[in-house]
């Protein structure tokens, strides 16, 4: 759907404008739909990036630090959101071995196990994407905005 019709809204000052409002407009779908499939798990997009994160590190330890460093949404507190990945069980905290000073964080089998429940319905809704967007058009996208961004 284009986006003068999604927000009624027929004109723009210009193209830069309409590509603005279009990004946020888009950006809050992909939220949205990501929030229905992370609720039905009982955590936040933010928890599921957190734990991708540290999959990623899997089997090593990673700190909060180098976690939000490479989070998607910066504006969150690492703390918080491991605390409460702490209390699910789905990832552990201990003291660093070499710098007593600097905390570990790591993924539990439990923690995975969410991870690999989750991947179905977030592939069906990728799936959807690709119904809709080329992978040519995927790559041009995901080019442009990073030119955008510098």
């Amino acid at each position: 759907m284009k986006i003068e019709k999604a927000i009624k809204q027929p004109k723009f000052n210009d193209a830069y404008q309409k590509l603005v409002v279009n990004l946020f407009f888009t950006s809050n779908w992909l939220r949205d739909a990501q929030n229905s499939i992370m609720k039905q798990y009982d955590i936040l997009p933010q928890h599921y990036n957190v734990l991708r994160i540290l999959k990623g590190k899997h089997p090593e330890a990673s700190c909060p630090g180098d976690i939000k460093e490479v989070m998607i949404d910066k504006g969150n507190d690492v703390t918080r959101l491991l605390d409460k990945l702490v209390h699910k069980g789905l990832v552990k905290r201990s003291l660093c071995e070499e710098n007593r000073r600097k905390m570990d964080v790591s993924i539990t089998k439990e923690g995975l196990q969410l991870l690999n429940d989750i991947e179905s319905p977030l592939q069906d809704h990728l799936a959807e994407i690709k119904r809709r967007v080329s992978t040519e058009e995927a790559e041009i996208m995901s080019s442009l905005l990073d030119k955008m961004r510098g």
